[in-house]
């Protein structure tokens, strides 16, 4: 497996597409907004490929040390046959030297989709992460951060959102109280 970074417009299609299918709507930022902060080295977009076929897609916010793993991606047919774990290995892999950390909806708020997130919190532990006792809302959904061998602070973490994106995007991430006893 290789993480390659995107440059032609058939990989740009791919991404795109499994990028629209894979989150609603109210998570996905504009592909416009992203492609600026691309185009300005604060964000990486990386091809996932195996045996030269497109596996999925990882895409980076970077501020001086800190790299958060903005969205990330397998396709349907490639889930479950271990694509999603070698490729959470290469990104801790290359970004080894920052404070690499993601996102994923809280387990600790009530929702329709408790058991799918609980999954997904699992499959990041197994896969080296680890739980930050950071919580945010941002745009109105609580995140909680997990983190590969780093401590981060709500500061650092909103400053990634500051630096890339802008005040307007920043202001738009609000810290939440970790719940008692968690």
């Amino acid at each position: 497996m290789k993480l390659i970074r995107t440059k032609g417009l058939k990989q740009w299609m791919k991404i795109h597409k499994l990028y629209k299918s894979a989150f609603p709507a109210y998570e996905r930022k504009p592909f416009a907004l992203i492609w600026k902060a691309f185009k300005s080295g604060k964000v990486d977009i990386w091809s996932l490929q195996a045996d030269g076929n497109f596996i999925g897609f990882a895409i980076t916010m970077k501020d001086d040390n800190k790299v958060l793993l903005d969205y990330f991606a397998i396709s349907d047919d490639k889930r479950s046959c271990g694509y999603g774990g070698k490729a959470i290995k290469l990104l801790q892999e290359y970004y080894k030297d920052k404070k690499f950390f993601l996102e994923i909806e809280s387990v600790y708020t009530n929702a329709k989709n408790l058991d799918e997130r609980i999954r997904r919190k699992k499959f990041y532990l197994n896969n080296g992460m680890s739980e930050m006792k950071l919580l945010a809302k941002v745009y109105g959904t609580t995140l909680e951060i997990l983190g590969f061998n780093c401590s981060l602070t709500f500061d650092e973490y909103r400053s990634v959102y500051l630096n890339v994106y802008g005040k307007h995007t920043a202001d738009n991430v609000r810290s939440v109280q970790f719940p008692d006893g968690k």
